[in-house]
Parts: structure tokens; C-alpha cells; sequence
């Protein structure tokens, strides 16, 4: 990557969005996280606080990289990647001190022309230029819990070093970067949905309850699902599975480097199309990839059928190999770890939460069949729409082997699927399912 400058501008953005904490006996709340937050980054002076146009202007007059990061609340889960750590990592706070660095806290106003990203996700990071063209993204997860298999200090310290290069050698490198903006989004900004516009504005109220007056990232990603789901159309599949991960794929990628492989599955649509632990993936369909982030966003905006065009480097050399997606390929990627899953089990599942039965489990159901669908049910839900499956009948342990008449959904995220884009609000389900060893169905009725 000696394609780079330091005469642009790069932006970076981490989204820490995390679901509501509830205080408790010792802790700070909610909302005197946010507000400690705020008076501390205020106070400390390291970055901009909620001003993403002052330090896009500030990046101009000083020739500098932007970082801005995106937070509404302090996220428990993902510490490992706080800013405050990341200004004490002696690699990367050299690479910090060379941006003009931004905390946007909320996506309240949000312009989501600019900023698609994936958004159940808590750590996005986007590197541009100031005149808003985008050299990469990094941050990924693939588990609600454990980040380790996808981001690291390292992978984001290569990734911004590699963002800082490539601002080298722009705007000779431009081509680089056409496809990586992405199409006109459904509304401009979240508090613009119809599912949110009711209840939020464009700006947080400091005044008032800061905290309930915050977009969250999954709430975009929820109100682009229900913007379908509430108007009797199937979800399309790059709504309910955005941002595929490359292990779906068969592509493992090492979460310390930026773009290497760590291993490809064998079997998988990446060793059918020649690809190799080891290989690094410098660019795909000609966009040059930072990090694991920039393959999602290719494999986000790829169609069933497609060729993506992969440019490997190899053992120093350029190699060409074309990845073939077959139909239904997205479909392998796993909803379930997913915040936006939560609100789909409402609609589809009356709020039952699904998992695979084990062994002894299918054994007593009497599903011998690896083929066959046996979802145990771990929990059912007590609230609102989502105790509609306790009140028609169902209960915990249960153990489902059919849905409207599909007894190969093997996955509660094929269950899910299937629902989204088959069921549509007001439909009758009926549901075959074994308690302790006895056959029985109830019929669901599909919600909003």
C-alpha cells in the first residue's frame, strides 16, 4: 500500500450502541454515563464533542485526518475498542494524534446518505477524505459478546495507518474508492422513519432525558425492517441479512492484520474460487479493502448470482480470482446474534427465542434426521408482542420440528428468514412441535 497521502483527510467512525442498562446497586446509570461522558471529553479536550462539520472544517484548515467517533452511551461490551484505551495504546495514539478527532454521540440527524454502515453493529469506523469519499471502514462482530475473532488494537492500528497512506497518493488513487458510497437510503435520517419520527427529533435533549431521546444504531435497522414488514412486504435480503460476515463465505479473516486470511473453509464458496490462508485480499471489485469491514460492504451490496472480483496478493504477486455467489449464498450469514433479532422474533415468533436442539434433545423428540428442523425453545416472552407465543400455548423446552408446513428450517435465523419474507402481519401459522415426547401444533398468528 504505498498508494497514500497525509494531504487529505480521513474520517473514522466508532458507533457504540448498546441496548439499555439498568442501573443498579453501585453503578452509574444510563444517563449519568452519557452525561459523565460528555463533561469528561469536554473537559479533556482530545477530541470534538458532537461537532462532525467543525472538525471536517478543521481537517481542511490543517491538512489533517478526522476521526470522529459515534456513541450514545459507554458500551460495556466493547471496552476492548473505547477511546480512552485507544489514546493509551502506545501504537495507536501516534496514529490518533495525526487526525482531528470527533465524538458524535446518537444518530439522531444522522445523514445516512454518507454513513451506511451495518447497523447492529457497536464499532464501525469509516476513514475519508474531507470531501466526504470514503478510503474504508473497519469494525465487525459476529457475536453479541466476543469481539476477539473480528476486531483488534492491531487490525485498527494497520487499518488507520493504511487509511493515512492511502490519503497519500489521493486523488491520483480516486478509482479506488467510486464504488464505496453507497445508493440513496430509505429516508436521510433515522428520526425520519415512520416507525421514529414520532417519537424522536434530529438532536438530543440535554435538557430533558438525554437518554430517551437517543437514536440507537439498531434502531435504524429495526425501522428499515419494519418500514416493509408494516406495509405487508417481504424484507428484502439486504435488510434482514446487511453486511454478510466473509466466514459465511468460507473466508477467515485474522482480526490482527487488515485484509488477510487467516483460513477458508474448506468446502466453501472461497476455496471453490481458489482463494487460500494466507492470501491478502487487496481490493474487491476494484475498491481497495482495509480491513473485514470493506469485504462486508462489497458482499452487502452483491446479488445472488454475482461475480465478485477478487485481487489476492500472493506470495508478493497480484493474483486475480473470481468469487462466484450462488443463489441464496446470503442466507448462510447468522441472524441471531443480532439486537435486530429481538423484534423479529415478535413478528415471527410471538416472542419465543430458538435454539438448536442438542443430541439428547433431538433423541427425545425423535428427530434422528440431521436434516430436519428441531429448534428448542429456550425462552419465551412475557411482554407486549412478544408474550403473544406463551399466551397461544407455547412453552419453554418445547421443541419445534415444522413451520408453516417447512419442517427444513434448520436454524432459528432460517425460521426467522423464511417468516420475514413469507408471513405476513395477520397470517396463521400453524406450528408442529413435541413436548416431552408428545406431538402437538398451535397456530400463531404473524404480528407487525
Amino acid at each position: 500500500m504505498n498508494l497514500i497521502s497525509r494531504s487529505a483527510c480521513a474520517l473514522v467512525i466508532g458507533l457504540f450502541c448498546g441496548l439499555p442498562l439498568l442501573a443498579e446497586d453501585g453503578k452509574l446509570t444510563r444517563e449519568e454515563k452519557v452525561l459523565g461522558d460528555r463533561k469528561k471529553v469536554l473537559a479533556d479536550g482530545y477530541w470534538i464533542y458532537n461537532g462532525f462539520e467543525e472538525g471536517v472544517q478543521k481537517a481542511k484548515e490543517t491538512g489533517k485526518p478526522l476521526l470522529v467517533v459515534l456513541r450514545c452511551i459507554p458500551c460495556e461490551e466493547c471496552v476492548k475498542l473505547d477511546e480512552e484505551i485507544m489514546e493509551k495504546d502506545p501504537v495507536l495514539r501516534p496514529l490518533l494524534d495525526q487526525y482531528v478527532r470527533v465524538r458524535i454521540v446518537g444518530t439522531n440527524g444522522l445523514d445516512l446518505n454518507l454513513f451506511q454502515y451495518d447497523y447492529d453493529q457497536s464499532f464501525a469506523v469509516f476513514l475519508m477524505n474531507a470531501d466526504k469519499t470514503i478510503y474504508g471502514r473497519f469494525g465487525t462482530r459476529s457475536h453479541r459478546t466476543d469481539w476477539t475473532s473480528d476486531v483488534s488494537i492491531e487490525g485498527l492500528a494497520k487499518a488507520l495507518d493504511g487509511g493515512l497512506k492511502l490519503h497519500a497518493n489521493y486523488p491520483r488513487n480516486k478509482s479506488y474508492f467510486v464504488g464505496k458510497q453507497g445508493d440513496k437510503p430509505l429516508f436521510a435520517s433515522p428520526e425520519k422513519f415512520p416507525s421514529l419520527k414520532d417519537k424522536y427529533t434530529d438532536t438530543l435533549n440535554y435538557e430533558g432525558d438525554v437518554v430517551k431521546s437517543c437514536i440507537h444504531c439498531h434502531q435504524i435497522g429495526d425501522a428499515q425492517k419494519e418500514f416493509f414488514r408494516n406495509r405487508g412486504k417481504a424484507i428484502p435480503d439486504e435488510y434482514l441479512f446487511p453486511y454478510p460476515h466473509p466466514k459465511a463465505i468460507g473466508m477467515i479473516i485474522d482480526p490482527s492484520e487488515m485484509n488477510t486470511l487467516k483460513e477458508v473453509t474448506s468446502g466453501s464458496i472461497a476455496e471453490t474460487a481458489g482463494l487460500k490462508a494466507g492470501d491478502r485480499v487487496f481490493a474487491l471489485n476494484g475498491q481497495v479493502v482495509l480491513s473485514i469491514a470493506d469485504i462486508q460492504w462489497v458482499l452487502h451490496h452483491a446479488k445472488d448470482q454475482d461475480v465478485v472480483q477478487a485481487d489476492i496478493v500472493r506470495d508478493g504477486s497480484h493474483v486475480m480470482k473470481s468469487i462466484e455467489l450462488p443463489e441464496g449464498w446470503r442466507q448462510q450469514d447468522d441472524l441471531a446474534w443480532r439486537v435486530g433479532a429481538w423484534p423479529m422474533r415478535g413478528m415471527i415468533l410471538g416472542g419465543m427465542k430458538l435454539e438448536m436442539a442438542s443430541p439428547e434433545q433431538r433423541e427425545r423428540a425423535g428427530v434422528t434426521d440431521p436434516e430436519k428442523m428441531a429448534l428448542h425453545v429456550r425462552s419465551v416472552g412475557r411482554y407486549g408482542k412478544h408474550a403473544l407465543a406463551k399466551n397461544t400455548g407455547f412453552r419453554e423446552d418445547d421443541i419445534l420440528v415444522g413451520f408453516d408446513g417447512r419442517d427444513d428450517l434448520i436454524r432459528e435465523t432460517d425460521v426467522l428468514a423464511y417468516g420475514a419474507q413469507n408471513c405476513m402481519p395477520g397470517k396463521k401459522v400453524k406450528i408442529d412441535f413435541i413436548r416431552g415426547n408428545k406431538p402437538m401444533s398451535l397456530t400463531l398468528n404473524m404480528q407487525n
